[in-house]
């Protein structure tokens, strides 16, 4: 098997051991007993268990970036761009319900390596929506673009917390609740 895909096979099975027991309760023996592998192989490839929580936070940065930018393309309204990019989020969210919550509850515990990554995904996300902004609302100052996208990604990190513990919201309904509080302050008059 080439690398790449065995180390994709890799985080796609710690991602689910770390969100069935934690990061602390699992093992590399059990992600490797899991994968069929040698634990030394997935030392090779990660370096440490922190360094395989790592590789999941980043996966999951990637896939959250392509979904974002992908729930955008031909959006021609900021306001259809941003309800877009949200609904995506909480899709997103929805689609990795335990993995998120892990994520948001235990990077501390993994290390500094993991709350780099968490950050690391913050800034992402908020410069995807720092982008739109400047495409849509081109009479906010680069700063206001900025701060309000900064208010964007925390409003929806924290509502995702809450709702990945929820059944009976939907991922359009969440992003519409981000909608209601926010896009009032933002819509251009």
């Amino acid at each position: 098997m080439p690398r790449a895909e065995r180390e994709r096979q890799m985080v796609e099975v710690a991602e689910e051991i770390f969100a069935d027991r934690g990061f602390l309760a699992t093992s590399m023996d059990d992600v490797a007993g899991q994968v069929g592998v040698s634990k030394p192989m997935i030392y090779e490839y990660f370096g440490s268990k922190e360094g395989l929580f790592v590789a999941c936070i980043r996966s999951a940065r990637a896939e959250l970036l392509n979904v974002t930018l992908k729930s955008v393309e031909g959006v021609t309204s900021a306001e259809e761009a941003m309800r877009r990019g949200l609904t995506a989020f909480f899709e997103f969210t929805d689609s990795h319900r335990r993995s998120w919550k892990l994520l948001q509850a235990e990077a501390a515990v993994a290390g500094p390596g993991a709350v780099a990554e968490i950050e690391a995904v913050r800034q992402q996300q908020t410069a995807v929506n720092t982008r739109l902004f400047a495409s849509f609302l081109q009479d906010l100052a680069h700063n206001e673009r900025e701060a309000y996208a900064e208010m964007v990604v925390g409003a929806c990190e924290r509502l995702s917390l809450w709702y990945v513990q929820r059944d009976d919201v939907s991922a359009a309904a969440a992003a519409e609740l981000v909608m209601r509080m926010v896009w009032f302050g933002l819509r251009p008059d």
